[in-house]
């Protein structure tokens, strides 16, 4: 079960005050590893990934991870697993990554090229939550691009989808995909209480069970999430042995810009995940950075263009914003899109990018002289997930707002 540090948070509103430019979920926790599960028969590579002549390559999730404190993650309401039926266990995700450069210019419309550059080795960590008995896999893996605005590796999605996740029978994998989750950073949007973790990174906050991972830079961090969507479809040991039917990218805002890079620029070339579920993004995207270095989403935020998520590929995109996502520091409102066969978007009037619900129990203790916003954001991202789930295991399409037809 999860254990949760009392930490503070400044994040208010009705919608919720941005802060530090950024609003984004910064809390932390620790979360206890349960035993080792079964295996089963690996499924067979995907046969759109495919790379020069042979399998195109997948992250190495075969070795447990185990002492230290126990599994850490952002997490502020951590859901009783065990009572669910689930069982959490954390891997090693390892290979060789490859970053990418930019072809032309990153037009509005989105339709980027994308090529690959150089090469590096990484190691980092994926947890995994998943139904104890295989028998209720619901057939469907959601992959979460973990968040590190706050300076920590978290989960605000899971956070808003737990009850979703859990009662479906859905795997739920969290990818430290970014540098500063690993090896530590630049704070975007500081949490008062969480001082003593924020910008350290796991191998920081916990070396005894970290200090083996190395991340060589967020230009590597898209093929890194690609590698780990393959081993996924290959089935594995770390994923209960299973073969998943569909796979499924989530992620909240930081992640969500990146998740927007990721579809306009890698998912042509890879047809890595089967969906999208793009939760809080800004007008930018997450930058194509050197090795060895972070992603400066703040440094984007007034800089970079706007850009609309590509309208020529085949694979379903769920586009998920708050009211204050809308018109404030994100300003999605400069890429507001109609819907089409293949693009939903939701916006969602009242409610907050950091609300009650995603602050947990600690929200009582935060005083920003107002209200904390208590829309029910999580209720909609609960339903836009199964829409998007439906959406590609059936092809039927999730409800339009009237105002995007």
């Amino acid at each position: 079960m999860a254990r949760v540090r009392d930490v503070r948070i400044t994040r208010c509103g009705r919608p919720a005050r941005l802060v530090g430019g950024l609003a984004v979920l910064a809390i932390s926790g620790i979360a206890q590893i349960s035993s080792a599960s079964p295996a089963g028969p690996d499924a067979p590579v995907n046969a759109l990934i495919v790379a020069q002549g042979g399998a195109a390559p997948a992250a190495d999730v075969s070795e447990e991870i185990s002492g230290g404190n126990g599994a850490f993650v952002g997490e502020s309401n951590p859901s009783d697993l065990e009572q669910e039926g689930y069982v959490q266990e954390e891997f090693v995700a390892s290979g060789t990554a490859t970053d990418y450069r930019a072809v032309g210019d990153l037009g509005a419309d989105g339709r980027w090229t994308f090529e690959p550059d150089s090469q590096a080795p990484y190691r980092t960590r994926i947890l995994v939550r998943r139904p104890k008995d295989v028998s209720m896999f619901s057939g469907a893996v959601v992959v979460e691009w973990n968040n590190v605005s706050g300076g920590v590796d978290a989960n605000p999605d899971y956070a808003s989808l737990a009850e979703e996740i859990t009662r479906r029978g859905h795997i739920w994998v969290g990818v430290t995909t970014q540098l500063i989750g690993v090896e530590g950073g630049p704070v975007l949007v500081h949490a008062p209480g969480a001082e003593a973790v924020a910008g350290k990174g796991l191998k920081g906050i916990d070396p005894a069970r970290y200090g083996t991972l190395s991340h060589p830079g967020d230009g590597y961090s898209f093929d890194i999430f690609t590698q780990i969507a393959r081993a996924i479809r290959r089935g594995a040991p770390a994923f209960g042995g299973v073969r998943a039917r569909r796979v499924l990218a989530l992620g909240e805002s930081q992640s969500a810009i990146a998740l927007t890079t990721y579809y306009n620029g890698i998912q042509p070339r890879t047809r890595a995940f089967d969906g999208f579920f793009v939760h809080s993004r800004a007008y930018v995207s997450l930058p194509l950075v050197p090795p060895g270095k972070f992603a400066d989403l703040a440094g984007s935020i007034g800089s970079q263009s706007a850009a609309i998520i590509r309208t020529d590929l085949d694979v379903p995109v769920l586009e998920l914003q708050t009211e204050a996502d809308v018109t404030g520091v994100l300003k999605s409102v400069e890429v507001r899109q109609r819907d089409s066969s293949h693009f939903r978007l939701w916006e969602v009037a009242g409610t907050a990018h950091a609300d009650a619900h995603l602050l947990g129990p600690i929200a009582d203790n935060i005083d920003c002289g107002t209200p904390i916003n208590n829309g029910a954001m999580h209720v909609v991202a609960k339903a836009g997930l199964r829409h998007l789930d439906t959406w590609v295991l059936t092809g039927k399409h999730p409800p339009r707002h009237d105002a995007f037809r």
